[in-house]
């Protein structure tokens, strides 16, 4: 029997999460007290109707329920009989914060508008599940179609390297550093086409200017380089529970250079058969 518990932060998709798995047949319950889920699983086995998935959603709102958790996950994760996982869902404050605002819904730990302070004491109420997750997928920047899309990918077995989202992104040094970022590359010392009349008034969208700061030996020396170390990375990532990293190169004004590197990055990942996704902010 497959059984997942779908965990994580108040807000950051656990219903969508639930939903995915419900449209995949699974048997899905939303609040059941952690104690009753191997009694649940004992009485679908005996029953005339055997079900072979559930999903369970576990949070915040299971109160003092929620301290029976560890003992429970033990018991699953030592049952032979069952392929047991565990999604823990979350996303930043930031994203957080705004989703409730914009959904205008009351945070299960307080009756009071959401706060950073609310969001981290649920962080620590959860942190054991966390650090015992299968899966931890981080949705502040995804689209709900990116969301399940990594769900297929990660509940296809065998193919957790595959389901690595890389999120790739171009940005202006004027417009401030993107927060979301993992992994900042500054491009400014890649020659600059905005002093090449021909190409001032274009953006790295356009071939020639591509041509112009791919042909130079430093950006094929760079490109060469990070690539080779995200390859290196990517498994160590995924090993400790990561499933999608985002990069962002910045040049000054985010229309030429970082353009043009984060195209062809996203070029060649996506030749090699990795799930990529590409923005360009200042556009």
């Amino acid at each position: 029997m497959e059984v997942v518990i779908i965990t994580g932060l108040s807000g950051a998709g656990k219903t969508k999460a639930a939903d995915w798995f419900e449209d995949r047949d699974y048997y899905c319950i939303d609040n059941m007290p952690p104690a009753l889920i191997k009694n649940f699983i004992d009485l679908t086995k005996s029953g005339s109707k055997k079900i072979e998935k559930a999903a369970f959603v576990i949070d915040i709102r299971g109160g003092q329920f929620l301290g029976d958790i560890d003992e429970i996950v033990n018991q699953l994760e030592s049952d032979k009989s069952i392929d047991f996982k565990i999604l823990y869902i979350e996303a930043s404050d930031e994203a957080l914060v705004r989703r409730y605002k914009e959904n205008r819904r009351v945070h299960p730990l307080s009756m009071e508008p959401v706060s950073q302070e609310i969001i981290s004491k649920e962080r620590e109420m959860l942190s054991g599940l966390r650090s015992r997750a299968t899966y931890i997928i981080d949705t502040s920047f995804l689209k709900v179609a990116e969301f399940n899309s990594q769900l297929d990918s990660l509940f296809n077995e065998g193919h957790e390297t595959e389901s690595f989202l890389i999120h790739i992104q171009s940005f202006g040094f004027k417009k401030g550093v993107p927060q979301e970022a993992d992994i900042i590359m500054d491009v400014r010392f890649i020659p600059n086409p905005y002093y090449v009349p021909s190409l001032k008034h274009l953006t790295g969208n356009n071939k020639k200017v591509s041509q112009y700061v791919l042909k130079h030996a430093v950006t094929q020396e760079f490109i060469e380089s990070l690539h080779a170390m995200l390859a290196r990375l990517i498994p160590c990532y995924v090993k400790e529970g990561k499933y999608s990293l985002r990069i962002a190169f910045g040049c000054t004004g985010g229309q030429h250079r970082s353009v043009a590197v984060a195209n062809e990055m996203a070029r060649i990942f996506r030749e090699e058969g990795r799930r990529v996704t590409l923005e360009h902010r200042e556009h």
